[in-house]
């Protein structure tokens, strides 16, 4: 460590390293020689006695506090190991730049200079990270005594912070400048250096995945072309090793359960800009389900009921996970059948000649242990009760470890936490423990920009902000305007997901929407509101109670409007009024970097609770998605349909359905469908009070390097919008009629977000459809 150039006129001294120090304590030593030569040896031999102990060169430092340091006393008898033990407790206090302890006769002389005090803390060359931040890393305070130990310790922090970026290369400099009255101002020079990339990840080993996959698996990145944004393809040591679990996740989640990684290996480029990352691997052979049975010597427990309640079948693909989802869902079997205190084992045993693993889950008996207490700290922000709801157990309850570590993946499943720890520890007895939860806070809100295009609206801009963790109550509320060429809406939402601390939802959405419909000559005013109901009904399904309100308008904008629009327009504005439910079913959240997954739902709503018309409304929605080839190829199907049926009041425009490109492919928004068409040159699309479409794509790699985060895709939609409730001779394409759309599209993950054109071609359509034939979609969040 070197001192700065003072200010001129002022002197500068350089601060003792390693080495200095040992000159010093080798002059001491000397020192002690010359004094006790004129000692007798004998003397020498056995101990001293000082009559008086002088201090000297103190300035903060009271004598008092130097000698409770030395630990000598006058007229104490001491030797010379003593006295070279008294000069390094001093030393190593810490407070003195140097120190000297020198005999002369019968007193003992202690001369000592104080380290300066910090007057202040500067950062030099830092960019990328502030001053405070730097700050908080550091021991070194003003108005402190300085050590050039402590100094030489933050300067390495700093150095690790840069680190923690991606910047090995960065170095720190600590650097003294002299003051008046034994001050100096502390300064670190920071060289930033550059940000050390990840240019390349490879695999050794692996046969049934190919690298492309195995690389979207990992949470380290190879460097892209949006290097100077995206911070995960920078080389950080603690992710890569986070990636060797997820690694070892992903393989034992597909069965082979032999798997492992035999090493990983990092190599700096000469330039020393990026890092080859390789991990050598060994797959293993892939296991599946054999015979699944329960066991117990309880006598208790009826093993045929718990048998009933598995699910795993013979045959399937072996994974930890749906193990341990057995076990959980026969612990929970186990408390309301009031068997207290069961614990489930899986035994395992291999069945190497058709590569099987057979599971018996034995139900045995467990220790007696009950919650004392549970403690829960490092919320500054959430409330207490969000974080308690996540456990299924109180206090008083028995002590299930498995439902500790359910709840460790709830808290952490909330999204609040940078960090979630939750640890048992024994309480006020072997008998009680008490559970701490230990979390960090992170920011829960975001304000999203998105955008779209399509040749028939142009360009829209969407605004939506958005907050997960409303005032720490874990309530959900979001904020967003969307506008495009023929369309304004502004949307509200709230959401509290444990009402009462119960596992029941409540939601509460408002909404206002404009359409100036370009292939039309009316626009329309739509609002809702509609609270809702949301609470579980199994492991994956819920259902959802809602009560809505709709306010409709039809403008008439034009004289050259369609009869049935004007005969719709002229009702003037109109009230709806409705009850209705929805019932899913989701498996697509479930495992590790899932392979496949459904959704289901289902869901109706009547109207006729005030309000001016009367009608049911049903929609039906099926998706399904399936990774095949080795998981390079990613399939997905979906179906959905919909109808209206109005027993009063009849459908208007506002109520029918309409299907744009969001839900069929290929056509404008009102493309397809019922239209009103005269000689006059009246083109009204009027949508339909019955639809059905079936989608169908592939998604699957291009062979360009997977830095460019591209890929490729084919679809194919067939559908149909018909019905309605009044017509007249202008209505065309009011009875079914199927269309067919093919198109390819094109994905490129970016770094304002995943970018999705689509080119498609109408195979089958009628003559006054309105095809597109290009869309793209934008969607970012800051």
């Amino acid at each position: 460590m070197t001192d700065k150039t003072a200010a001129p006129g002022q002197r500068t001294k350089t601060i003792f390293t390693g080495k200095r120090k040992r000159q010093i304590v080798g002059a001491v030593s000397l020192a002690f020689a010359v004094g006790f030569t004129t000692l007798p040896h004998i003397v020498l031999a056995q101990s001293y006695t000082f009559s008086s102990v002088q201090i000297q060169g103190n300035q903060r430092i009271e004598p008092g506090t130097i000698l409770s340091y030395a630990g000598i006393g006058r007229g104490q008898a001491v030797s010379a190991a003593e006295l070279n033990d008294a000069y390094q407790r001093i030393l190593g206090s810490g407070l003195f730049e140097t120190v000297e302890i020198v005999p002369q006769g019968n007193a003992l002389i202690i001369k000592v200079v104080e380290f300066p005090t910090i007057n202040t803390i500067s950062f030099e060359g830092n960019r990328r990270i502030g001053d405070e931040e730097l700050a908080s890393l550091i021991q070194s305070q003003s108005r402190k005594v300085f050590n050039p130990r402590t100094a030489e310790a933050d300067a390495r922090k700093i150095t690790e912070g840069y680190s923690q970026q991606g910047r090995l290369a960065a170095r720190v400099q600590p650097k003294v400048i002299r003051r008046s009255d034994n001050r100096v101002d502390l300064v670190f020079e920071v060289f930033e250096g550059g940000v050390t990339e990840v240019e390349r990840i490879a695999f050794v080993g692996n046969d049934q995945f190919s690298d492309r996959r195995l690389r979207r698996v990992l949470g380290t990145k190879q460097a892209g072309i949006f290097r100077a944004i995206i911070s995960s393809d920078t080389f950080i040591e603690d992710r890569v090793q986070f990636d060797r679990q997820v690694l070892q996740d992903f393989y034992t989640s597909r069965g082979y359960v032999d798997f492992r990684i035999t090493g990983v290996n990092a190599e700096i480029s000469q330039e020393r800009d990026g890092y080859f990352v390789t991990f050598n691997v060994e797959e293993g052979q892939q296991f599946t389900f054999g015979q699944v049975s329960v066991a117990s010597d309880l006598p208790e427990v009826d093993t045929e009921v718990f048998q009933n309640e598995i699910s795993l079948r013979s045959g399937k693909v072996y994974s930890p996970n749906q193990v341990d989802n057995e076990i959980a869902r026969l612990e929970r079997l186990a408390i309301r059948e009031g068997l207290n205190f069961v614990r489930v084992e899986p035994r395992v045993t291999r069945n190497e000649r058709n590569l099987s693993l057979d599971v018996e889950f034995q139900l045995t008996r467990g220790p007696r242990i009950f919650v004392e207490r549970i403690d829960i700290e490092g919320n500054t922000t959430t409330l207490d009760r969000v974080v308690r709801r996540q456990f299924r157990i109180v206090e008083g309850d028995p002590f299930n470890p498995r439902e500790i570590r359910e709840s460790a993946e709830r808290i952490r499943a909330l999204g609040f936490f940078a960090n979630a720890e939750v640890e048992a520890r024994e309480g006020s007895s072997p008998q009680q423990v008490v559970i701490d939860v230990n979390v960090e806070e992170q920011p829960t809100g975001s304000i999203s920009f998105g955008g779209s295009y399509s040749s028939s609206s142009g360009f829209g801009l969407a605004i939506e902000f958005r907050e997960r963790n409303f005032l720490g109550r874990g309530q959900g509320i979001n904020l967003g305007f969307n506008t495009a060429s023929s369309s304004k809406s502004y949307t509200f939402g709230f959401n509290e997901p444990a009402v009462l601390g119960r596992d029941l939802g409540f939601g509460v959405g408002l909404s206002y929407t404009e359409t100036d419909n370009e292939n039309a000559d009316y626009d329309t005013a739509i609002g809702r509101f509609s609270p809702s109901l949301t609470f579980p009904i199994s492991e994956n399904g819920e259902m959802t109670l809602r009560y809505s309100t709709k306010y409709s308008d039809i403008s008439q904008t034009d004289t050259v409007v369609g009869a049935l629009v004007a005969a719709e327009a002229a009702e003037g504005p109109r009230w709806d009024s409705s009850v209705g439910y929805t019932l899913s079913y989701d498996t697509r959240r479930s495992g590790l970097d899932p392979t496949k997954g459904i959704k289901l739902e289902f869901g109706q709503d009547f109207g006729g609770l005030g309000g001016d018309t009367t009608f049911v409304r049903t929609n039906l929605r099926a998706v399904a998605q399936q990774l095949v080839l080795n998981e390079e190829v990613t399939l997905r199907a979906s179906f959905e349909a919909g109808s209206v049926n109005y027993s009063s009041g009849g459908s208007r425009v506002t109520d029918r359905f309409f299907m744009g490109p969001s839900i069929m492919r290929g056509f404008e928004p009102g493309g397809i469908g019922p239209r009103e068409r005269t000689a006059a040159g009246v083109d009204d699309a009027l949508g339909g009070n019955l639809f059905a479409v079936a989608r169908f794509e592939a998604e699957f790699p291009l062979g360009v390097p997977d830095e460019y985060g591209v890929s490729g895709g084919v679809f194919y939609d067939i559908g149909s919008l018909w019905d309605l409730d009044a017509t007249n001779a202008d209505v065309i394409y009011e009875e079914s009629s199927i269309r067919q759309v093919a198109g390819i599209s094109l994905f490129w993950d970016t770094a304002i977000g995943p970018l999705r054109f689509n080119f498609s071609k109408a195979l089958v359509k009628e003559k006054h459809d309105i095809p597109q034939e290009f869309e793209l979609t934008i969607s970012t969040e800051f």
